[in-house]
């Protein structure tokens, strides 16, 4: 479709004899093959999907370009491929509505009056399937009980889904004043979990429903059963206000279903190289300080992608998003910590390793060339640093030879005595901060030494610690799933797991190397953690210190040959 052509005289979905469930309508009407999206639609001209269409392969149909007077139909137009040069990205890419069919312990696949709020939304909307009369889909007559069910698809850590939703509560309060307003003799119930109603108005908002007759009962039903000589349907909750197993019958009963990410922000991801976290939503640079950038220099986040929220809330984010971008774009220099990696182009083996490591795709490599960093995108991880094998990367301001330094430093006098802990910058580090401006109380024998990321470890950091005599070794970071360089510390997972065994090859036991996981917040965390190695620490015994001194004692390297000089001819 042209769609600067297309006038939307509607004369191609007239004659087109294709019908399909409406998307837009949640499958409550039906399309033609050739439509418009929706009302509202911008650019407002018709698509053809191809996917439902007749009219090609080979021809078969053909209809609606033998009426179409613009001539703006094109069966051979086929997606193109367009690149722009940009300086900044805004991920806006929303999120899904849960599908509550995997969960059909309510019904909703077996009942016809057993409804989303979408589809209730489309069904009270003037522009709607039934043109704004409400009714049930059953038999098409206006429900006098209506039962709302929350969190269907939110804080169920069975489905993979444990957070809050946050526009769930909202909604449906707004649902029952939109049917307290039009329809005033229409009865209300909410069996809910926590109404939170957090946000300018949210509250009074709340306490008008309750005033407008709508009743509210604390505790999630457990069963529903359909009479199938009327449709009414009859929901048994427990009622934990009031301790009471009780029964109720409604015309229809709608589901408040939550949120998720979308289908595509797997895809997204690797493409920006953007992180996620726990709820498999994108995850910012920082909580606080930058909540609309991502990890990746030049990529802002706006809306659900980043966290459900409401609209209120998305569109604020937009505006922080807009502006940091073109704050971004106007600056015309843009100035980076001085501690990204620097690679030696003679001792470089052009192995490629350190590419393959690098969470921001900052270093490109070919077969056979040496590895060149991006220093724009570099953001001084350290990862591969501690995954080059030949000494050819220097971390700027994070040396390998600082960090041998602060080692024999730290355990020149009473080893034995010490628990040495690496500690990621963003996380941990912070989380030791936490500990001591909250006061809290923690055995003294650690000797922390911080680190941007704990992929930054390298396996020789941690056998050099060894080596002068610390008992215990601690390498900690972000959590797993919240790693501040994206995914750096996957790869500290797999260099622990080869020290271990290494370690355990050596005869020294693996347990003197240990893997935690802090986050900034988790003060209490690192207390508790400093605790466990000091009472690891006193099983350790000074003949296993030695021992391990003298089994991890670094293979002497052999000399280099010198090239002989060449003949000269007599």
């Amino acid at each position: 479709m042209d769609p600067e052509a297309c006038t939307a005289c509607a004369e191609c979905a007239k004659v087109c004899p294709v019908v399909k469930p409406d998307e837009y309508q949640m499958g409550l009407s039906s399309r033609k093959a050739i439509y418009i999206p929706y009302p509202q639609a911008v650019p407002c001209s018709y698509i053809l999907n191809m996917e439902d269409c007749l009219g090609t392969n080979p021809i078969a149909c053909g209809k609606c370009t033998e009426v179409c007077e613009p001539d703006c139909i094109n069966y051979d137009d086929h997606d193109r491929i367009v690149t722009r040069d940009v300086g900044a990205v805004i991920v806006a890419i929303g999120a899904d509505v849960y599908d509550p069919t995997e969960m059909d312990e309510y019904g909703y696949t077996r009942f016809d009056n057993v409804i989303t709020s979408m589809e209730f939304e489309r069904l009270i909307c003037a522009g709607g399937p039934t043109l704004g009369h409400f009714v049930r889909p059953g038999d098409q007559e206006r429900p006098k009980r209506i039962g709302f069910i929350q969190c269907v698809g939110s804080r169920n850590p069975a489905i993979g889904r444990p957070y809050c939703s946050n526009i769930c509560c909202m909604n449906t309060i707004k649902d029952t004043l939109l049917l307290a307003d039009h329809y005033p003799d229409v009865e209300c119930t909410v069996f809910y979990q926590d109404i939170r109603a957090v946000g300018k108005s949210f509250e009074d908002m709340f306490q008008r429903s309750k005033e407008a007759g709508t009743r509210y009962i604390r505790g999630l039903p457990g069963d529903i059963e359909e009479n199938p000589e009327n449709g009414n349907l009859t929901l048994i909750a427990e009622n934990t206000t009031s301790g009471q197993i009780e029964r109720h019958e409604f015309d229809m009963v709608i589901l408040s279903v939550g949120v998720g990410p979308p289908k595509d922000l797997a895809k997204v991801s690797s493409l920006l190289t953007l992180s996620k976290t726990s709820d498999g939503f994108f995850m910012e640079s920082h909580p606080k300080l930058k909540p609309v950038d991502a990890p990746t220099r030049g990529v802002f986040f706006a809306g659900f992608c980043e966290s459900p929220k409401d609209i209120k809330d998305s569109v604020c984010q937009a505006g922080a998003a807009a502006s940091r971008a073109v704050a971004l774009l106007n600056a015309g220099e843009v100035h980076i910590e001085a501690i990204t990696s620097v690679i030696d182009a003679d001792a470089c083996k052009k192995c490629g390793v350190c590419a393959s490591v690098c969470p921001y795709s900052a270093i490109t490599w070919k077969k056979g060339e040496v590895a060149v960093v991006i220093d724009a995108a570099c953001a001084g991880c350290g990862n591969c640093g501690a995954a080059c094998k030949f000494d050819a990367i220097t971390m700027r301001h994070f040396t390998d030879a600082q960090y041998t330094a602060q080692i024999r430093a730290i355990l020149a006098e009473d080893p034995q005595d010490k628990v040495f802990v690496f500690a990621c910058n963003w996380c941990s580090y912070s989380g030791a901060d936490m500990a001591g401006i909250s006061r809290m109380h923690y055995p003294v024998s650690n000797r922390v030494v911080r680190t941007m990321c704990s992929a930054r470890v390298s396996e020789e950091m941690v056998l050099e610690a060894f080596r002068c005599g610390a008992p215990i070794v601690l390498v900690s970071g972000c959590h797993y799933a919240d790693c501040h360089y994206i995914s750096a510390n996957r790869q500290t997972v797999q260099r622990v797991q080869r020290l271990w065994n290494k370690l355990e090859k050596a005869g020294v036991r693996p347990q003197r190397l240990q893997l935690e996981w802090i986050s900034a917040a988790e003060g209490a965390k690192f207390a508790k953690v400093m605790a466990q190695m000091e009472e690891l620490r006193k099983t350790v015994t000074m003949e296993e210190i030695e021992q391990a001194k003298a089994a991890l004692k670094p293979k002497p390297k052999k000399p280099k040959k010198e090239k002989e000089p060449a003949a000269v001819a007599g």
